[in-house]
């Protein structure tokens, strides 16, 4: 991927070195996530309340300036600065604007508006804050877990960011109303599989018009997100760490779901085939 080619967003907040030090998680490294994303679908939990719920409490602040940028944070920065292109235009044209999100590099750990969390937990966005926080050290994970490369992780920034876009455009309520209603939240049909699906849509159409702006993508970079699109299904997920797949604690979809609602938004780059709660099975 020709990312270089890209503007570098001026919405990144840099905390690397100036964290909660690494003490979250009792001290667990990145390479937790797995077993954290798998307990949080066993028991239907957010895996920030797990992470929340084991964290020292006397995690220590670090203090000094950050590292020096890195090829994987100059990365990040020209994706989100695509990011606000693409979805500042699509925006434009429903007569809206987009309000970009900040995204936050850490490393270790880092206090967001929706609690504490550990690298271990992987990248996420917190709509309490509306920020996308990303320790890159996650990217040498995903690569051991199956994904990896650099259009793979551009593909885990456009995800989070489609997070943000169904937060400003009001999804994400709906869902939260509809939960506190007592529709079916986990599972393989649930709403959090929804959603997750539907910001997988969501980056495909980004990634589409992304590459009509700038031609940036190279042999082998699509198959790099579809890889690892697959990486991270929950019945693989499962499979690999308990050996049984169980659908009924599913909370992002399967390989094959996370696949194919990526292709769809790639092939269309129409935010409007992304509408993964009208479909009768995802």
């Amino acid at each position: 991927m020709k990312w270089r080619v890209g503007r570098q967003s001026t919405n990144v907040e840099d905390r690397r070195g100036q964290g909660m030090g690494a003490m979250g998680m009792g001290g667990m490294g990145i390479g937790g996530l797995v077993l954290v994303l798998v307990v949080s679908m066993l028991f239907g939990k957010n895996p920030l309340e797990l992470l929340g719920a084991v964290q020292a409490p006397d995690a220590t602040t670090q203090t000094g300036e950050p590292p020096p940028p890195t090829e994987e944070t100059q990365l990040v920065g020209a994706v989100l600065g695509s990011t606000e292109d693409v979805w500042g235009a699509i925006f434009r044209q429903s007569g809206s604007q987009y309000p970009a999100p900040t995204l936050v590099l850490f490393s270790n750990a880092v206090a967001s508006a929706c609690g504490r969390a550990s690298s271990a937990v992987g990248p996420f966005y917190c709509p309490g804050d509306r920020q996308v926080y990303i320790d890159t050290a996650f990217f040498n994970e995903m690569a051991r877990m199956g994904g990896g490369g650099d259009f793979a992780q551009a593909y885990v920034v456009a995800h989070e960011v489609g997070h943000h876009v169904q937060t400003v455009t009001g999804t994400a309520e709906k869902v939260d109303t509809l939960r506190r209603q007592g529709a079916p939240y986990e599972g393989d049909n649930g709403l959090a599989v929804r959603m997750e699906l539907q910001a997988d849509c969501y980056a495909g159409v980004w990634a589409n018009l992304a590459q009509q702006q700038y031609q940036w993508l190279e042999a082998g970079d699509v198959e790099e997100a579809l890889a690892t699109a697959a990486a991270i299904g929950d019945d693989r997920l499962q499979k690999q760490q308990t050996g049984q797949v169980m659908p009924d604690s599913f909370t992002h979809g399967t390989s094959a779901q996370r696949v194919r609602w990526f292709r769809a938004g790639f092939e269309s780059g129409d935010a409007g085939r992304c509408d993964t709660f009208s479909a009768r099975s995802v």
